[in-house]
């Protein structure tokens, strides 16, 4: 109402002063509200704040520049070139300079009046772009500008300025149109694929020594290190040191047999059978000598890995003792993962159509996406268990995000598609007393705070059933800040000095 009484006094000074000539000051000149401008392009924001345009007279705008992305930023190396063209007429200015961080000053002098319209043409580092604004109306006077404002009400708009936007973790998206997919939400839990993870056993028996630092879980590992040595140390039975000794003993005695029984053979003093035998003896404690002699050493026998990845877990303490074939560690390559969602039974019949999910581990807020994973479908169960009512859906996918084996996740299953619906971050999301709404920005310094109603949420994007319109913009960083700008209870202005 602020703004209607204003112009209501205006309207009576001019019925009084009717006919007379009469100059008006710049403070009462400061009370018309400016006229504010906002448009966008895929890279910059552009919006200007200025006086009424009155021929003949010089206008100055405030031009704000401001660098799209992650985290909105004001644009300090711009130059700016403003054409107005009013009956075919252009009349010419430019910046090359800033006021202030971001801003622009800009001072034109229209010599008509009427509708006209207003070019900004930017050139920002290596790229160029143009704003172009139409039915920008030159006024003849005071007088006209007066006449032409209508009352409205403001009360529902909220104003956050520039430089307290720049100042803060601030973003917005524009509302879009889009295939979206009915989203079931569940919860499940990352597995590791099938043979992407290793097992290593002991080779002999006796008591297990720690080699290096590599033993500590999360090590990255390479085919051939070093991480066990089992040694038989003082134990009188399943001494690995004796038996390799006793092994490598009946090997030479085998070998030194078998060499004689070459030279006797050819002499026929035995036969070709004893022969045959005494040469398979040799080769089997030649294989048997082999195989203990390989990782031996004179501290005992060392386990090396024959995989390359990370020490998943240790299944053995220092000093205890194994036997041949007992698992020491587990070696995970983390290349694949297996995602598990349980789904209510009541949805049986909907998980054929189940191509894709979305996902994020508890306590994280990085959302994955399988598609983007390499993933697909693997299985899906076709009856619950005896221990749950839930049916099982699992997805193999790519560890491109070092997620660990184990964790625990929400999961958004992606069904069937939604054509043309209507898709919002979901970043942009406030939630107030069980009801969602969202900050729309309406003008470069100006806000409104609409509530929404939802359909499914993917974890990204959320479907608004009602609300907001496409291609109006939502406030999906800094939304907090704007709350705050809300509860002062001001009267919005959105002209302001720099």
């Amino acid at each position: 109402m602020k703004k209607a009484n204003t112009l209501l006094a205006w309207l009576l000074v001019l019925a009084f002063s009717c006919g007379q000539p009469h100059d008006h000051s710049h403070d009462e000149e400061e009370s018309i509200p400016p006229v504010a401008l906002t448009s966008y392009s895929d890279k910059t924001e552009l919006f200007t704040d200025f006086p009424y345009l009155i021929a003949g007279k010089p206008t100055t705008m405030m031009v704000h520049l401001t660098s799209l992305g992650d985290k909105f930023q004001p644009i300090q190396d711009g130059e700016i070139k403003v054409t107005l063209t009013v009956d075919g007429k252009n009349f010419l200015a430019e910046a090359n300079s800033q006021a202030s961080t971001g801003i622009y000053e800009v001072e034109i002098t229209p010599e008509s009046s009427g509708a006209g319209k207003l070019t900004f043409d930017v050139q920002t580092g290596q790229s160029s772009e143009q704003f172009i604004f139409e039915n920008i109306e030159v006024f003849s006077d005071l007088v006209a500008v007066v006449r032409n404002q209508k009352a409205s009400e403001t009360g529902e708009e909220i104003s956050y300025l520039k430089p307290q936007a720049w100042n803060i973790e601030f973003a917005n998206e524009p509302v879009r149109r889009v295939t979206f997919r009915e989203i079931l939400k569940t919860s499940g839990q990352v597995l590791p694929a099938p043979g992407d993870e290793t097992v290593i056993t002991a080779n002999s028996g006796g008591a297990v020594i720690f080699a290096s630092n590599k033993t500590i879980v999360g090590s990255k590992l390479n085919v051939g290190d070093h991480l066990f040595t089992i040694t038989g140390g003082s134990l009188a039975q399943g001494n690995p040191d004796v038996y390799y000794k006793e092994t490598k003993a009946k090997y030479e005695l085998a070998k030194a047999e078998f060499e004689r029984a070459e030279i006797l053979v050819k002499d026929k003093i035995i036969s070709e059978r004893d022969f045959l035998k005494t040469k398979l003896e040799y080769e089997n404690m030649q294989s048997s000598y082999q195989a203990v002699s390989k990782n031996y050493s004179a501290s005992g026998q060392k386990v090396t890995t024959s995989s390359n990845g990370f020490l998943k877990n240790l299944l053995v303490s220092e000093g205890q003792y194994v036997e041949p074939g007992i698992p020491l560690a587990l070696v995970s390559k983390n290349k694949k993962i297996v995602l598990q969602a349980n789904v209510s039974q009541k949805y049986f019949q909907k998980l054929p159509s189940i191509s894709a999910a979305n996902f994020k581990i508890i306590s994280e807020e990085t959302v994955f996406d399988t598609e983007n994973m390499n993933g697909k479908v693997i299985s899906f169960g076709k009856s619950t268990s005896e221990n749950t009512s839930y049916i099982p859906i699992s997805f193999e996918i790519d560890n491109i995000g070092n997620i660990i084996p184990g964790s625990v996740a929400e999961v958004y299953l992606k069904s069937t598609p939604i054509p043309d619906a209507l898709v919002i971050p979901s970043s942009a999301l406030m939630e107030e007393l069980g009801n969602f709404f969202v900050f729309v920005q309406t003008g470069g310094e100006t806000f409104q705070k609409r509530e929404i109603k939802l359909g499914g949420n993917d974890g990204k994007h959320v479907q608004v059933l009602s609300g907001v319109k496409e291609g109006e913009r939502v406030v999906t960083k800094g939304a907090y800040a704007i709350k705050l700008a809300s509860a002062s209870g001001a009267i919005p202005e959105h002209g302001h000095s720099h």
